[in-house]
């Protein structure tokens, strides 16, 4: 399949202090691809380059074969990138599915009596279909990540960034979040995952990244990757003979 997106040569620095570097990836339509690396790597950096929250000093960015490096944030959403943030933040007064409608109407463009139905499948599919008259306000974290997710999906996504998900969630929780996001990747949606529970990433994804100090530093089969003495060393604190 073609490649959905793809970066080259992308930098970005904030001063004197070099955040991305020359970096180089691609995502094949229909992938799940894992990104992870070190705490100041530069992975949420990458995320806000491909949504449009920054832009890059250098480099391109082509999304489903249009070059989308200087379009604004908005008109990415609308493109087809979707994005879930770590800390999630519901508008609390809102009911659920209120939450979802101002997702697919401004998202997406569309009126909110197209996105009515709509919203209703997402609800199922993220699992929160009996809450959808609830106040986010009132919802457990796993439930507000859910919500997270929703409002991302939303925007009708051709491809998901998830930007560490799963932090702060009990196991069972996480295990029951990586049901929701295998169900999401199997109905078609392309997804880059930013994660440092790599288990959990590893139940998702086929293809990983590992990046440090803004370069890619490994890309290939998870299994592979994770087990690289040099990923090892870098990622995971262990020391290699």
């Amino acid at each position: 399949m073609a490649d959905l997106l793809t970066t080259t040569n992308l930098s970005k620095s904030f001063g004197s202090l070099l955040v991305i570097d020359s970096f180089h990836m691609h995502l094949i339509e229909g992938e799940a691809l894992g990104i992870i690396g070190p705490n100041g790597a530069g992975k949420s950096t990458l995320f806000n380059l491909i949504t449009g929250s920054l832009h890059p000093n250098s480099g391109s960015i082509v999304f489903d074969g249009a070059d989308i490096t200087r379009m604004p944030a908005h008109d990415r959403c609308r493109a087809g990138i979707g994005r879930s943030y770590q800390i999630p933040h519901p508008f609390v007064g809102m009911t659920v599915f209120e939450n979802l409608l101002v997702g697919a109407a401004f998202g997406s463009g569309r009126g909110e009596s197209e996105s009515y139905d709509f919203c209703a499948q997402i609800l199922k599919l993220s699992g929160l279909l009996e809450k959808s008259n609830v106040l986010a306000g009132s919802l457990t974290l796993l439930e507000r990540k859910r919500l997270e997710l929703a409002r991302a999906l939303a925007t009708r996504p051709k491809v998901l960034l998830l930007d560490e998900i799963a932090g702060g969630l009990t196991e069972h929780e996480v295990k029951e979040l990586i049901e929701t996001i295998n169900s999401i990747h199997a109905e078609g949606t392309s997804i880059i995952w930013i994660e440092h529970i790599v288990h959990a990433l590893l139940s998702v994804v086929s293809r990983l990244i590992v990046i440090n100090f803004g370069q890619k530093l490994d890309d290939g089969n998870p299994k592979i990757v994770i087990k690289s003495p040099e990923v090892q060393k870098v990622y995971m604190g262990i020391s290699v003979e």
